[in-house]
């Protein structure tokens, strides 16, 4: 997009002198047809960004879903080998004995993973639409050359 203003721009530079405009005209009328480009590269930028933000977080949200899912299944399954190895240690030992000590396994276990899984929260970047941020900082990069090309005119 930034490409097509910087063209549009060459091509009205080169229409004005053909035609012999005077310099305050063709000015003005650059100055007017690159602020309505930019308004519309950044409106057409933002869409992009929002559409791309939306289609992560539908994946997400599908992902999410099926995870939490699994994760429900999973639980059950754990709490029946919890039982397991109260049922197996209770053969050996009294039953509130299996019971406390499987007990105290799991809460540390519980422990130790809400530890690792606050450390790795902190360490988590921020959302951002990557994808646009680096089309808008290339749509800059050319707009601003556009300008210095056309100042050296």
């Amino acid at each position: 997009m930034a490409v097509m203003m910087a063209n549009d721009m060459d091509t009205m530079l080169d229409r004005n002198h053909a035609n012999g405009h005077q310099a305050s005209a063709s000015t003005a009328e650059l100055v007017n047809r690159a602020a309505q480009q930019i308004t519309t590269l950044v409106r057409d930028e933002l869409a992009l960004a929002k559409a791309e933000m939306a289609a992560k977080g539908r994946r997400a949200g599908v992902g999410g879903g099926l995870l939490g899912g699994a994760g429900l299944l999973a639980l059950y399954g754990l709490a029946l080998l919890l039982t397991l190895v109260v049922v197996l240690l209770a053969l050996v030992w009294p039953t509130w004995l299996a019971v406390l000590v499987v007990m105290l396994v799991v809460f540390g276990a519980a422990a130790i993973a809400a530890l690792v899984g606050r450390r790795q929260l902190r360490q988590a970047a921020p959302a951002v639409p990557a994808e646009s941020v680096a089309r808008l900082a290339v749509d800059v990069e050319t707009g601003k050359s556009a300008v210095r090309e056309g100042r050296q005119r």
